[in-house]
């Protein structure tokens, strides 16, 4: 892997992980436009160094939002512990983190599901394209259907978990569909985005570890690159945790018009790019 991929890619990550855009799909984008380029083959056989590389820039972005978000955690689950204690079953933190339990759950099951298909996407970038401009659509509509005034309850974790769940495929957005699902369901952005954002704390640590550390040889370590990995992860990392910050400011007033839009216009150009230019 070369030093200036690993750091576009973990800045396209940091940024498109919370970002309604799809990191995945950027990240593809990304690859071959780097590819096209710089005229280098890039393999459809993704090797250890990349599997590693990817599970990095994956933790480094868990973590900018475990740190972003550690004062609401640490309360969180201290009152969480003390409903447990007292049984207090209604306490809002403590459904929330059975919410969020609840949501990991349905998100491995749809995921689990549909890997082999996601596997077979990966390869196939103008899918992809016409995935990102569905998203594109979805956020345009869920806007029309903005009302702002619901919390979050059983249902509405249960169905934005289902979004979620669904955003394993390349070109759907995770933020996106599940942003937009709240707003379907009468949430505003901001508690929207700070389910959202919570509830992606689980699936991307399970997502990053779990079953991508089953197909590492820890003896091919000697030949990563470690400088670009490293590199790769601070990128991730701080355009992660900025992504968050004002991201999070913006939803106040920004509408998902604006992303929507966006989706739209980058998934018909990239998708005219790989009718043309595809190798």
């Amino acid at each position: 892997m070369h030093t200036l991929q690993a750091i576009i890619t973990g800045t396209i990550q940091g940024l498109s992980e919370f970002l309604p855009v799809s990191s995945s799909a950027h990240i593809v984008f990304s690859n071959e436009l780097y590819s096209l380029i710089t005229h280098t083959q890039i393999e459809n056989v993704v090797d250890k160094e990349e599997i590693f590389f990817d599970i990095m820039v994956h933790l480094a972005t868990l973590f900018a939002v475990v740190i972003y978000f550690f004062n609401d955690l640490k309360t969180i689950f201290s009152n969480f512990f003390t409903a447990v204690n007292k049984k207090n079953y209604n306490d809002k933190d403590f459904k929330l983190v059975y919410y969020i339990m609840l949501s990991t759950i349905i998100t491995g099951v749809i995921g689990l599901l549909f890997k082999p298909k996601v596997e077979q996407l990966i390869l196939n970038p103008k899918v992809i394209c016409i995935l990102l401009f569905v998203t594109g659509l979805i956020l345009l509509f869920s806007e029309t259907k903005y009302k702002g005034d619901k919390k979050i309850s059983l249902k509405s974790a249960v169905l934005i978990a289902i979004a979620q769940g669904f955003a394993v495929f390349p070109g759907f957005s995770r933020s996106g569909l599940t942003i937009s699902m709240g707003l379907f369901l009468g949430m505003n952005r901001k508690e929207a985005a700070r389910f959202s954002f919570l509830m992606s704390i689980p699936i991307i640590f399970l997502a990053s570890l779990v079953y991508p550390i089953m197909e590492l040889d820890l003896s091919q370590f000697v030949t990563f690159n470690f400088k670009a990995i490293i590199l790769g992860f601070l990128a991730s990392f701080v355009s992660g945790y900025l992504c968050i910050k004002y991201f999070m400011k913006l939803l106040g007033w920004l509408s998902l018009k604006t992303f929507g839009y966006y989706c739209l216009v980058a998934s018909v150009a990239m998708f005219f790019v790989f009718q043309f230019y595809y190798h």
